[in-house]
């Protein structure tokens, strides 16, 4: 952990990985318990209260607030990463990118494959999206509680396989949740997204006399209003809203970006991500029978922590055979905590669900349910996994000599 990093979380502990899983966890828990008390209904009534402005058109509920609107801001923090990795990090080459997109692909694959073969003979084929997604936040943050032991390379590949599971999971969104364009909307889009690429360029001086000791604050403050814009123009196209934020992210000069998300981060791991999983978990648990519940539940609740964990491995080894000896490979042992940790759909299956289906109110609260199961499967799996791999780096850490790397076998 950087020097910089330590002071960050000092200043505000909403950076950190464990708060931030912890604060998931918590959230979507509070949310569960309401919404089957008393105060449900009332909780829920409220989520169904619509916001209008008709001189434009415009009218949203508070749960496609949150979902639609304070989501966005987390995909453009998403997208600002995964650019950037793309660019200078891990990513930044085909070569770097094979391994861990190789496990993405079979971590996307498997699970689908397993949700469709589950729900085979029913109406209830899109739902395959939903236990292809992995919460980065949360896999990160059990990864710090468990494995503070394990090896940077075992970090840094979970995190290109997420960026890149995060990027599979916004092309489903864009591709398969989208219906009825209206391409007058896409155009104004486009050009409030582009005007918000250039704008932020002028944050980022090309020679000394450009904006040189200017305010820049009147910049920001237009880049807001192009943002907020973009995703306005967006939401009345038709495609799903938070698509807006994921391409201001990816406009958007890497210097600004960055402190864009530096800014952000606590505000999307303290507020809008526990305030969507709280939403997103208000859900009354049907009075039924476990054979009565549909297959969509079933399905889900089995691809998510085992379709995840197989598909995951299952990439993993064949990447690794195929590029046999590259850098950055990982055994099984140290494949399996990441393949565990994998099946932690939460946030972005969460949202999966509500996209799915939508049209089916009571699927939608069993697959909000089988989410928040399957994924606390996933996360007592991975736990037990992470420990266990790290107890091995713990014992050639005491057995080693001085200056002698950790051994990479199992």
């Amino acid at each position: 952990m950087t020097m910089q990093h330590t002071d960050d979380l000092r200043r505000s502990p909403f950076r950190s990985e464990r708060v931030a899983a912890l604060l998931l966890l918590l959230a979507a828990v509070i949310g569960l318990v309401v919404a089957n008390t008393a105060v449900g209904p009332a909780v829920l009534d409220l989520m169904d209260e619509h916001f209008a402005v008709p001189a434009i058109g415009f009218d949203i509920s508070l749960s496609h607030l949150i979902s639609d609107g304070l989501l966005a801001v987390f995909f453009f923090i998403v997208a600002v990463e995964l650019r950037r990795e793309l660019v200078i990090g891990e990513l930044n080459s085909l070569a770097k990118a094979s391994l861990p997109a190789i496990a993405a692909l079979g971590g996307v694959v498997v699970p689908a494959a397993i949700y469709l073969v589950m729900t085979a003979g029913t109406d209830l084929a899109a739902g395959w999206p939903i236990p292809t997604a992995t919460d980065i936040a949360f896999a990160l943050g059990i990864l710090a509680v468990f494995g503070s032991a394990m090896p940077t390379r075992v970090r840094v590949f979970l995190m290109a396989l997420a960026v890149l599971d995060d990027l599979v999971a916004i092309l489903i969104i864009a591709f398969f949740f989208t219906a009825g364009v209206q391409f007058a909307w896409i155009g104004a889009a486009a050009i409030a997204i582009t005007a918000f690429g250039a704008v932020s360029r002028l944050l980022r001086p090309r020679s000394p006399w450009v904006l040189r000791r200017r305010p820049q604050w009147p910049l920001i403050a237009v880049m807001i209003v192009l943002g907020v814009l973009a995703w306005f123009f967006v939401y009345q196209s038709g495609v799903h809203a938070t698509i807006a934020g994921v391409a201001l992210g990816f406009v958007i000069a890497r210097r600004p970006g960055g402190r864009s998300v530096h800014a952000l981060e606590p505000w999307s791991n303290g507020l809008i991500l526990p305030v969507f999983a709280f939403s997103a978990a208000l859900v009354v648990i049907p009075a039924v029978a476990p054979a009565q519940l549909s297959p969509a539940f079933w399905a889900i609740l089995v691809a998510l922590p085992v379709g995840k964990l197989v598909g995951i491995t299952a990439g993993g080894l064949i990447g690794a055979s195929i590029f046999r000896g590259r850098p950055g490979a990982l055994r099984w042992p140290d494949l399996l905590p990441v393949a565990a940790l994998g099946g932690v759909g939460f946030t972005v299956s969460l949202l999966m669900n509500e996209l799915a289906f939508s049209e089916h109110p009571l699927v939608v609260d069993e697959g909000t349910l089988a989410v928040l199961l399957g994924s606390g499967v996933a996360i007592v799996v991975s736990a037990c996994v992470v420990s266990w791999r790290a107890r091995h780096y713990r014992r050639l850490a005491r057995e080693r000599t001085p200056g002698t790397a950790p051994s990479a076998a199992a």
